[in-house]
């Protein structure tokens, strides 16, 4: 209950200390009424006077407060929801724009296949697929030997178990048996077994294998189907995006709420969540309820998405959470600043600001991905700024040099994102992509390599990656089986660099 809440701490950490209540008794906000009558004071706020009488508010300020209220409301909840309405509308693309069931695979492998994703990899084969434990059952995922790594999550993206090199099996292969929240438990030796907090669960993986023919075989060995089909497993289907046109990055409208409710039509809600759907109730908005929000509530919540949006991309293009820059004095950050139960080491706190930055950019998250392991997995820094602490401006060109030796054991990539989609720069050279597996990669005398990125190519430039005017944009430089020297900082990458003003 809210009387237990440590309110005393919150409003200190949020900067604010306890004062006494002003302005609404307070001399000179009224004339003292005379016997029987009716004292009028005025507040003045931010959201400009609000009237009060004998100390309640008027009907026209009581209307003004619950509309501030909800619009907070709906904000802050536009923020948390961001990796569950994430899952829903890669769901959506993949069940309703391509048609796959649950249980097939989508295998994702050019430009134009993850143009519609927020910040993939150009380098590397994705294979994702979607399961219902509760209409199809446990799911079993055998998972081939080989250079691979993915894993199965739940709905807010939260992984249940690693796949492949960085799961459980640490590349040999194996059988995983994914079991619903609640419901007996399984005896099943020879398989791993893991329970999902929520009935829909999403399987991802990456070939990493560097002859991409390898790496296409070596994923296609993956087989997905039901517990109750394990005495005759039917083969996997797999189907390809083909280049066809998709998106799934989060709404900002109201439709961002209606695939919030249909995710809820038949999933339970985590103790941690039911302060979010509690907030959200006076909006129409109630797991397992038909969402027809009235026009004020739809009003709202329009506003809510629209500000929504735009609070997570300062939380994720202009950081303020402490630790963020990795190297003192340049402007690269870590693009995964939480941990996989998204709370604190000390688990005091949510990292609220932390996972809605990385789930405003980018879906999913692993034990691969939080950038901790010497030797596997994958760390991800970002830029968007240049050296100078400017935003990174596609009229403009700029010259980043990778030192030479970098601490990775498969490879090292360099990605460009618009800043709005947060999916792939699209432009006419195709991939805003280079990486240390590129055949015609250009390297310096000493090791190192020179990368350019402009509207414009340069006169004899090869590593080079076309920008757009009239459009921002930021850098994931991706680090593939990260070295100790990465993890020590002997190595660090250098900052982008204007060279045209």
């Amino acid at each position: 209950m809210l009387r237990h809440l440590p309110v005393l701490p919150l409003l200190m950490g949020l900067g604010l200390a306890l004062a006494p209540i002003s302005g609404i008794a307070a001399p000179g906000g009224a004339a003292p009424a005379p016997a029987g009558g009716t004292a009028t004071t005025s507040v003045t706020t931010r959201l400009g006077a609000l009237e009060l009488q004998n100390g309640y508010p008027t009907n026209a300020t009581a209307q003004k407060l619950y509309d501030e209220l909800d619009l907070q409301r709906a904000t802050q909840a536009y923020l948390w929801a961001l990796p569950a309405v994430g899952f829903k509308a890669l769901y959506d693309a993949q069940a309703k724009t391509m048609g796959v069931r649950n249980g097939d695979v989508l295998l994702y492998r050019t430009l134009k296949d993850k143009a519609g994703m927020l910040t993939p990899n150009i380098t590397t084969l994705y294979a994702f697929s979607f399961w219902d434990l509760a209409a199809q059952g446990p799911l079993v995922v055998e998972v081939p030997a080989g250079l691979t790594a993915g894993g199965v999550l739940d709905i807010w993206q939260q992984p249940v178990t690693d796949l492949g090199q960085t799961g459980p099996d640490k590349g040999a292969g194996g059988k995983y048996l994914i079991l619903p929240p609640g419901g007996p438990e399984v005896v099943a030796p020879g398989y791993r077994i893991f329970r999902s907090p929520s009935n829909q669960v999403w399987f991802g993986t990456r070939g990493l294998a560097p002859d991409k023919a390898v790496a296409e075989a070596t994923v296609r060995q993956h087989r997905l189907y039901g517990w109750n089909q394990r005495a005759n497993p039917p083969a996997t289907g797999y189907s390809e995006v083909g280049g066809r046109p998709w998106q799934s990055a989060q709404p900002t409208d109201l439709n961002y709420w209606r695939l919030l409710s249909e995710l809820y039509a038949n999933e339970p809600v985590a103790p941690r969540d039911r302060m979010l759907f509690g907030m959200l109730s006076p909006l129409g908005l109630t797991p397992g309820q038909a969402f027809n929000p009235d026009a004020r509530q739809a009003r709202i919540l329009g506003e809510g998405a629209q500000l929504g949006d735009l609070m997570a991309r300062t939380i994720a293009y202009e950081k303020r959470t402490p630790g963020a820059t990795v190297y003192p004095g340049k402007h690269w950050e870590y693009a995964v600043l939480f941990d996989l139960d998204q709370e604190s080491p000390d688990k005091r706190r949510v990292q609220f600001e932390e996972r809605s930055s990385w789930f405003y950019e980018a879906i999913a998250m692993s034990v691969g991905m939080q950038g901790r392991i010497v030797g596997f997995g994958q760390v991800y820094l970002e830029a968007s700024k240049d050296a100078r602490g400017e935003w990174l401006d596609g009229g403009r060109s700029y010259r980043m040099r990778v030192p030479a030796g970098a601490p990775v054991k498969q490879f090292w990539s360099i990605t460009l994102y618009d800043n709005l989609s947060r999916g792939p720069l699209i432009t006419g050279q195709g991939a805003a992509d280079l990486s240390s597996r590129k055949p015609d990669l250009v390297t310096n005398a000493d090791g190192s390599v020179d990368v350019i990125f402009g509207p414009v190519k340069p006169a004899g430039a090869t590593n080079w990656i076309q920008t757009t005017p009239g459009k921002g944009w930021f850098a994931y430089f991706r680090f593939y089986g990260p070295t100790e020297a990465y993890f020590a900082k002997t190595w660090q990458l250098n900052d982008i660099t204007l060279i045209q003003p």
